[in-house]
C-alpha cells in the first residue's frame, strides 16, 4: 500500500511539473457582451483581423484557429 501511494504522489508531481513547464498560456476570451456566443474564428477576425481596430500583434502565430488556443474566461461567482 505504501508503494502504491508513493507511486500516485510521484505521478502527480510529474504531471504538475510537465504542466508548469508546458509554455506560455494564451489569453482568455473575455466573458462580456462583445464576445458572448463566439463559436467561429471568422467572428474573431471581424475585429482582430489584419488592419482592424484590435488587430493581432505581428508576433501572433498566423493560424486563424482562434478557439484552438483561446478559451472563454469564466465569470467569478
Amino acid at each position: 500500500m505504501k508503494t502504491f501511494v508513493s507511486f500516485i504522489i510521484f505521478v502527480m508531481v510529474v504531471v504538475g511539473l510537465l504542466y508548469a513547464i508546458s509554455g506560455q498560456r494564451s489569453p482568455q476570451i473575455p466573458n462580456d457582451e462583445t464576445h458572448k456566443g463566439i463559436t467561429e474564428p471568422v467572428v474573431c477576425l471581424n475585429c482582430h483581423g489584419p488592419e482592424k481596430e484590435y488587430a493581432r500583434k505581428p508576433a501572433h502565430p498566423p493560424k486563424d484557429e482562434c478557439l484552438k488556443c483561446h478559451r472563454v474566461k469564466r465569470k467569478k461567482k
